[in-house]
């Protein structure tokens, strides 16, 4: 049995370009970076608040990466959505969809540079 969730892992053409998203329009601290045995670099960042990593991979060996349409999301909790909305907008994110209400409180969604939907919710106080 599995004891517990380690990371969850993206795999992407820019590596740099997504990083850079993940750090500056969302907040994430950048672990660690390097290069694995097979070839693949690898960034892992961190989320305030949370014990999960995401890992960031390149590897152009394995062919480019297409993304088929409402493949997954990753979802991040925010204290403000509208300051948020600013924020991300003037990084060149605006909402894709949304805000939205709903009975636990008010949620949106950006797409990150390679097409992976991020959802961002404000829970009701």
């Amino acid at each position: 049995m599995v004891t517990k969730l380690l990371h969850t892992r993206y795999r992407v053409n820019d590596l740099d370009k997504t990083v850079t998203f993940y750090k500056d329009v969302l907040g994430l601290q950048e672990i660690k970076r390097h290069k694995s045995p097979r070839g693949s670099e690898l960034v892992f960042l961190k989320t305030p608040n949370s014990d999960e990593l995401i890992e960031i991979c390149s590897f152009p060996a394995s062919g480019p990466v297409t993304l088929g349409p409402d493949v997954t999301h990753l979802a991040f909790e925010v204290d403000d959505l509208e300051s948020f909305a600013k924020h991300a907008a003037e990084k060149g994110y605006p909402f894709s969809d949304g805000p939205t209400e709903s009975s636990s409180g008010t949620f949106a969604f950006i797409d990150a540079p390679e097409g992976y939907e991020i959802e961002l919710i404000q829970y009701r106080k």
